[in-house]
């Protein structure tokens, strides 16, 4: 994986059966506000940021980045999935030969146990496996998180390493390249 621009973007958007995952729209941010301020989402990353500083900083159009694609359902963001890429120069890069694409995913409460989360991830990680081929992808979650870890290991995922972060156990998994 190259640069952050190391594929086309933004791509056409891609289509599951229920989803449309697309780039951000300024009609997205009351969703992102939403989804950064929510204590639900942000259990197992720290906790919420304060909506009134969501509501101040956010850009009209936030999250635009190549790897960042909204998720759409019915018309309307119900979360996030990105593949970024890894910085693994820094110094606190975990697993540095697990490959540089990293797979995150956000989504509202409500749309929490209907499937979206997988099938929006593995249609991201289809389209990343067609355009990268050898690459292959890691995934991050706190261990008590057993719907992240569940879903992990659904989209083939393979724990590597366990580690110590941020107050919590800490889970590092990755997939292999599609080739």
């Amino acid at each position: 994986m190259a640069e952050a621009n190391f594929l086309s973007w933004p791509p056409t958007p891609l289509r599951t059966e229920r989803l449309v995952l697309r780039e951000p729209e300024s009609r997205d941010r009351p969703a992102f506000v939403e989804l950064f301020a929510s204590s639900e989402v942000h259990t197992y990353l720290g906790g919420p940021r304060p909506r009134d500083e969501c509501e101040r900083v956010m850009p009209e159009i936030p999250g635009r980045r190549p790897g960042h694609f909204v998720i759409e359902c019915d018309g309307a963001m119900i979360g996030t999935v990105e593949l970024k890429q890894r910085d693994l120069e820094n110094p606190d890069a975990v697993r540095p030969d697990a490959g540089r694409a990293e797979l995150g995913y956000l989504l509202l409460p409500e749309a929490w146990g209907h499937g979206y989360a997988a099938e929006a991830c593995a249609a991201v990680l289809d389209w990343f496996a067609e355009a990268c081929p050898d690459e292959p992808v890691t995934l991050f979650t706190q261990t008590a998180n057993t719907r992240s870890m569940r879903l992990a290991e659904k989209l083939g995922f393979t724990g590597i390493h366990r580690f110590e972060a941020w107050g919590a156990a800490q889970w590092m998994g990755v997939r292999p390249p599609a080739a």
